[in-house]
């Protein structure tokens, strides 16, 4: 396996558990818990974060693919669900990423093949979640609303 350059990120407390986190690309994340947790409740929870960037990295996948295959898009939202352990480390157990689509012939085939690539050979964070936990994929098109 060819070794790909190293990814680094740094987390500096602000007070508590708030955390900003910064890493390669330069922007920083900030990152907090909830108030009884000793949080300002001021940001996402790292947990979000993984998962706004799983969405993330597969929905760039999806539009890189379907733009190179010529399909024109007015809108995709990429919705998650995740259902987790009760107990300790309250793993997730259960993944569910749907892919609503919007545009005007936008070819079914095309979608599914854009999101089969991209959760099966180009979104690393999803297949390191994936090494995991199943990971389920659902899509929906929704026609354009029409220009008056």
């Amino acid at each position: 396996m060819e070794r790909v350059k190293e990814m680094k990120a740094t987390i500096h407390q602000i007070k508590g558990i708030s955390l900003a986190g910064k890493s390669d690309s330069g922007h920083w994340v900030v990152m907090d818990g909830p108030t009884e947790l000793g949080g300002a409740d001021s940001g996402a929870r790292p947990l979000e974060l993984f998962l706004l960037g799983v969405g993330g990295c597969t929905a760039m996948d999806v539009i890189s693919i379907l733009t190179k295959k010529r399909v024109s898009l007015d809108d995709l939202v990429v919705e998650i669900e995740a259902e987790r352990a009760e107990e300790h480390p309250k793993v997730f157990t259960r993944v569910l990423i749907k892919f609503v689509i919007t545009g005007n012939d936008v070819p079914e085939e095309a979608v599914q093949r854009a999101i089969e690539l991209s959760q099966d050979k180009y979104c690393s964070a999803a297949a390191m979640l994936k090494a995991s936990v199943p990971i389920e994929t659902a899509y929906e098109i929704r026609p354009s609303a029409a220009k008056g």
